[in-house]
């Protein structure tokens, strides 16, 4: 799978009302059938600044979600609600879930 990670800093004015301003790209993209996950977390450091995990089942599928028409939307609309263009970390992972995290097991 293909795994990213990308931070946003969202302008103060639409720090709390993020979540609504990106909810019909969200909701898209998570419809993709490639799309595995597609998550935002909000920093608890950082009211700002929000996380979104998101993971495509291979470049086809990564290719389609550059390629459709919802991300050419959000290309349009989502600038204007950032402090800065977001930053990014991409990876080709060998599997396609999370794996467990056994130091923390839990019985």
């Amino acid at each position: 799978m293909i795994f990213i990670a990308a931070k946003f800093q969202v302008k103060d004015d639409f720090a709390d009302s993020w979540p609504v301003v990106a909810a019909d790209f969200t909701a898209a993209t998570r419809a993709e059938p490639g799309c595995l996950w597609f998550e935002w977390s909000r920093s608890v450091d950082d009211p700002g600044e929000y996380v979104l995990l998101e993971a495509f089942r291979d470049e086809e599928a990564a290719s389609h979600h550059v390629n459709s028409e919802h991300f050419r939307q959000a290309q349009r609309t989502l600038p204007s609600h950032l402090v800065r263009t977001p930053r990014i970390v991409n990876a080709w992972v060998g599997h396609d879930d999370w794996s467990v995290l056994g130091e923390l097991s839990v019985d």
